[in-house]
């Protein structure tokens, strides 16, 4: 690496010019070329992001309004004249500041060599430098309304993440290192993993983000014990196996989404939230969903609920005769506990005594980046798409997901598998996120056109479910509401503004972290930090932070207290499979979770 670089460095400026003319030339002919993209996707129509109009909009202001282009390009030129000088100045032994730096966060230009190195220098600030440019033009005033304009932003960034220079072999230093290293064979083994990619890829090519391999359900994940005492044709209900002699009086019932499987909640012991519940004198029961096939076209949202939540409480309340639980419910899977509750408001049932909420949305008014993927005609598209086979393919939906963390969960993991040629890592996490479920077209349907297009949730009488209509401001139990501060899913200040609806006691915790890594944070591991408030939730959710207090490590206990803190006096610990009407079905994790999709 040094030999090659005292050799540029001894040829003079002639490797900068070209490669400034180069990197220009480039920038233009990507530009045309994306244009030329869109006018054809949008003639043959296939243009499954509706992308076309917004493009054509962004371009063809600067054609009426040349001045707003002008001013950005003059400022990107004078950076790259700046750029170009500073680079002089160091092929002659002055070290200047700068022209522009990556974002602390950014991860992708922390290896010393994009500093150290004239060459990759150069090529990380011109590549920072031509981000900013495109950014400055679609912060211009395009006559788009703002979903359109969020779209278009949200989709020009996963361009301009595609084009790093990291994701390229002859621009990324670590790559042409472990090229050196390897004698080659590094590129060769990502070539080979590359293929194996594609062979084991269905309709949509996944990178592997995890070894496949590395773990096995109920042997190394998820595996805290438990019995499957119930099932239907839409969950299977698992009771763990008491660690201590006396539990809570009421049983807590955990009601995770069914995008992705429960045992996120189960990873490994040391991070498992379930294991550590038990743990903590809780007789915890978890639903584990069907993962639906072409037979479940017709299944509601309703369905989810009745044969869900509502099948899960009375199996709970018959076999341990307690009439009062604490319910807890993850992002889609708080979605619809909350519409339960607000049904259960409607006919007077009080089996809940408190609810939690983890990151999850209520009020859909602003719900994020993932609006880019959902607007009226994408939904028609996306029902066109389901009615083929009766159900979202479980990919489509990661695919979404990861978009919102491309550099993190797509363009790392190619640099890593593909121009590193290493293996893919054995990451708990990452092993469930690519564990991916379908989504039912019917329930799919209601829930995006309901919830992100009309957000009725929120409104009083806004749905009804069962024959009654919803209306959450008539749930007064108490509700512990925990967030995550980088969360791109369910961004915190939404789902704070989803707190505010119940009419009960309250308990907002803000966490670090994100929607996965925030929730799944094992007090042992000490790390990251959350915030309360015991003030009443202020009406904006910055006023609520700016008062808060940080707290170091997990939210877990401070959760846990507030439960015990509710409860009533502790009981005889309960054993899974010990009612008649409810025997030991199988072992925990179950079937259920067990099914994998074809292309997984």
């Amino acid at each position: 690496m040094t030999e090659e670089t005292s050799t540029a460095e001894n040829q003079g400026p002639t490797w900068l010019y070209d490669w400034w003319s180069l990197t220009l030339k480039t920038h233009k002919l990507t530009l045309d070329a994306i244009s030329h993209q869109i006018e054809d996707i949008s003639l043959h129509g296939h243009d499954p992001f509706d992308l076309a109009r917004p493009y054509s909009e962004w371009i063809s202001h600067f054609s009426k309004e040349p001045m707003h282009l002008a001013g950005a390009a003059n400022e990107y030129w004078q950076k790259n004249v700046r750029l170009f000088y500073s680079t002089w100045q160091r092929l002659h032994g002055i070290n200047p500041e700068p022209v522009v730096e990556p974002n602390a966060d950014d991860r992708r230009f922390h290896d010393p060599n994009w500093t150290e190195i004239l060459y990759f220098d150069f090529i990380k600030q011109s590549y920072l430098l031509f981000a900013e440019f495109i950014e400055e033009c679609l912060n211009s005033e395009i006559p788009l309304d703002d979903k359109e304009l969020d779209k278009l932003r949200f989709f020009i960034q996963q361009w301009i993440n595609s084009i790093a220079p990291t994701n390229f072999i002859l621009s990324n230093p670590q790559v042409i290192k472990e090229a050196l290293r390897t004698n080659g064979m590094s590129l060769l083994n990502g070539y080979k993993n590359f293929v194996r990619d594609w062979e084991q890829s269905g309709k949509q090519f996944k990178v592997s983000l995890s070894d496949p391999e590395a773990f096995e359900l109920g042997e190394n994940i998820a595996t805290t014990p438990g019995k499957v005492i119930f099932q239907n044709e839409y969950i299977q209900l698992i009771q763990y196996h008491p660690s201590t002699d006396h539990v809570l009086k009421e049983p807590l019932l955990v009601v995770p989404p069914w995008i992705n499987k429960y045992y996120i909640l189960d990873l490994r012991p040391e991070n498992s939230f379930l294991g550590w519940c038990v743990d903590q004198g809780h007789t915890v029961f978890v639903i584990s969903w069907i993962n639906p096939d072409e037979s479940h076209a017709e299944t509601e949202f309703e369905h989810y609920m009745v044969d869900g939540v509502y099948a899960a409480l009375d199996a709970i309340e018959q076999s341990t005769g307690e009439t009062h639980i604490n319910a807890l419910g993850y992002c889609i899977g708080g979605t619809l506990l909350a519409a339960t509750l607000a049904h259960m408001a409607a006919v007077d049932d009080h089996r809940i005594r408190t609810a939690t909420f983890l990151t999850t949305l209520i009020d859909f008014s602003d719900p994020g980046e993932i609006s880019a993927f959902i607007d009226e005609r994408q939904i028609k598209k996306l029902e066109a798409r389901m009615g083929q086979n009766g159900y979202l393919e479980g990919d489509a939906m990661a695919s979404a997901f990861s978009m919102l963390r491309a550099n993190d969960l797509i363009w790392s993991a190619f640099i890593n598998n593909y121009l590193l040629g290493k293996d893919a890592p054995a990451f708990d996490l990452l092993h469930w996120n690519a564990d991916s479920t379908r989504m039912p077209e019917a329930m799919h349907s209601y829930y995006l056109r309901n919830m992100y297009l009309k957000n009725l949730l929120c409104q009083p009488g806004g749905l009804e479910l069962a024959g009654e209509s919803l209306d959450i401001g008539r749930v007064e139990i108490p509700v512990y509401f925990l967030s995550t501060f980088e969360d791109h899913i369910a961004p915190w200040r939404s789902t704070y503004q989803g707190a505010h609806l119940f009419s009960g006691p309250v308990r907002f915790v803000l966490g670090g972290s994100g929607h996965i890594a925030g929730v799944i944070n094992s007090p042992q591991k000490n790390k990251y930090h959350y915030y309360v408030n015991p003030q009443e939730l202020h009406e904006e959710p910055d006023i609520w932070l700016n008062h808060a207090t940080q707290l170091p490590g997990s939210w877990w206990p401070d959760w846990h207290d507030w439960v015990e803190g509710i409860s009533s006096e502790p009981v005889q610990a309960r054993l899974p499979g010990d009612h008649d009407d409810f025997p030991a079905i199988e072992d925990a994790p179950g079937s259920y979770a067990k099914q994998r999709n074809d292309s997984a």
